[in-house]
């Protein structure tokens, strides 16, 4: 029995044998990918430095108070968007308390003045008349006028020894104080913040808020200092919005002369005006530094380890080396890429140099 069973299983190890040696081999089909090229004309590339940073007016004041009192309600909101004329009053300071005590001062110095016209009339007759002009144009509602010009020493000293002097610069002091009750537009513009409200009490050195010239900008965008002889002051620049819908030309205004140690770079201010900017935006700024001659842009996508670039041989990938000039956000400019030689145009997943690929035809057309 055993034997038979034996002989039956060397039966079939021999037939399975011979029936896979009957099989012909599977044949293992290469992979051709199809890549996107595209053929490299070296030319004169402009080199365009980018950077980004935040609008600022270049007209912009903080309001603070240099007197004490209650804030008045004034003809127009005192709120973030209300915009004043050059000279029109922004804001009001119960000024009631401190006028008064002005006009007393004032009504002191005109009757200092009244109590020595008779001396003056007998020992200076002819200073007379001017001090009797200036008693008559003294006006309590306007502002104090110059004291008359004294022709002698011995005018001069009677006129001091009666403190005339003294009550004049007194008056002239307070009347400075009291024009610090109202703030007014230094130019036309916009409140962009406001911290107090009309019947709120202020107090001295408090800021009040924000005033704007809502017309010229500025921005402040930091340059590597490789790049800083290659900037000069009335430069002038392209700007875009981060969508890149809206599109401004600036010029550089100011340089600053000294690098930042902590990222070796320079700060360029660049003036701008238009349509569309508003305080705090943020926009990227396109500099036009200068042109490398015989020379290539490609993605920043394509470039291998830096410094090699794949490109298409007799249907075979092969990687070369290049010299990167310089490099920005999505691009860099090259050197060393030969006239007519096709490159990636776009990534290939899984590259390698020897890889078998076939050139997409409509990119040939």
């Amino acid at each position: 029995m055993l034997a038979i069973v034996l002989i039956a299983g060397t039966y079939l190890i021999a037939k399975n044998m011979i029936d896979n040696k009957k099989k012909p081999r599977s044949r293992v089909n290469k992979i051709v990918k199809i890549v996107f090229t595209e053929e490299v004309i070296n030319t004169s590339t402009p080199i365009v430095i980018t950077a980004n940073g935040n609008l600022i007016a270049k007209n912009r004041i903080e309001l603070y108070s240099e007197v004490q009192g209650v804030l008045k309600i004034s003809a127009k909101d005192f709120k973030p968007g209300t915009s004043y004329q050059k000279g029109e009053v922004i804001l009001q300071i119960n000024n009631d308390e401190y006028y008064a005590n002005l006009q007393a001062q004032k009504s002191k110095l005109f009757n200092s003045i009244t109590s020595i016209m008779p001396d003056i009339r007998l020992d200076y007759p002819n200073a007379y008349e001017k001090w009797q002009n200036y008693l008559t144009s003294f006006d309590f509602d306007k502002v104090t006028p110059e004291l008359p010009e004294t022709r002698s020493e011995k005018e001069k000293f009677f006129i001091s020894g009666r403190n005339i002097y003294t009550s004049y610069y007194n008056v002239k002091n307070m009347e400075i104080r009291i024009a610090k009750y109202t703030i007014v537009a230094p130019f036309t513009g916009i409140l962009t913040e406001s911290l107090v409200n009309p019947g709120t009490l202020v107090r001295s050195g408090q800021k009040l808020g924000e005033f704007i010239s809502p017309s010229v900008y500025e921005i402040g965008v930091s340059i590597k200092s490789q790049y800083g002889d290659l900037l000069e002051v009335g430069k002038k620049v392209k700007l875009n919005n981060l969508e890149k819908t809206k599109s401004w030309t600036g010029k550089v205004v100011r340089i600053n002369g000294m690098v930042k140690s902590s990222t070796q770079t320079i700060e360029a201010f660049i003036e701008v005006n238009g349509k569309g900017l508003k305080e705090g935006q943020y926009l990227e700024v396109k500099l036009e530094a200068k042109a490398e001659e015989n020379a290539y842009e490609v993605s920043r996508k394509l470039i291998v380890d830096n410094t090699h670039l794949y490109i298409v041989r007799d249907s075979v990938l092969d990687l070369i080396q290049i010299d990167p000039v310089y490099s920005n956000e999505n691009s860099v400019i090259v050197k060393g890429l030969e006239d007519g030689i096709q490159i990636l145009s776009k990534p290939v997943p899984g590259a390698y140099s020897g890889m078998l690929v076939k050139i997409f035809e409509a990119n040939k057309q």
